[in-house]
């Protein structure tokens, strides 16, 4: 399995970005696919996650109404709309995969990094105030 992030760049605040992970290698209709992001100085964290299969979308608090997760089938691709930006959303993002052969999709530990099996480099998002 490869990931490919790409999409990041330098936004001022209140502005939009489009984050994409393109995968390959696998047949992904049955995995878990997340975004994390890491700040300088502090541990990844958790950002959103979709089930390929259903669709199914878990987001975090913090970028809750402000982010999308979705993806596109025919290209294999994640995304991750990113609108309303504010300087504490910059980081490095990264998306991540896992099969979902020993938990369901649905699973909380898909909140965790250690429940994914694959990862992709980051992409740098830094929003300036």
């Amino acid at each position: 399995v490869q990931l490919q992030a790409f999409g990041g760049g330098l936004v001022q605040a209140g502005g939009s970005l489009r984050l994409s992970c393109a995968a390959s290698g696998r047949t992904f209709s049955n995995y878990v696919m997340g975004w994390f992001r890491q700040a300088p100085g502090k541990e990844r964290e958790f950002v959103a996650r979709i089930a390929w299969s259903s669709g199914s979308v878990y987001y975090a608090d913090s970028v809750k109404g402000r982010f999308t997760i979705s993806r596109d089938n025919a290209k294999n691709t994640v995304y991750l709309q990113m609108n309303s930006l504010k300087p504490e959303d910059t980081a490095d993002y990264y998306c991540a995969a896992d099969p979902a052969q020993s938990r369901p999709y649905y699973s909380n530990t898909y909140y965790s990094q250690k429940s994914y099996a694959y990862w992709g480099q980051g992409t740098l998002v830094t929003v300036s105030s």
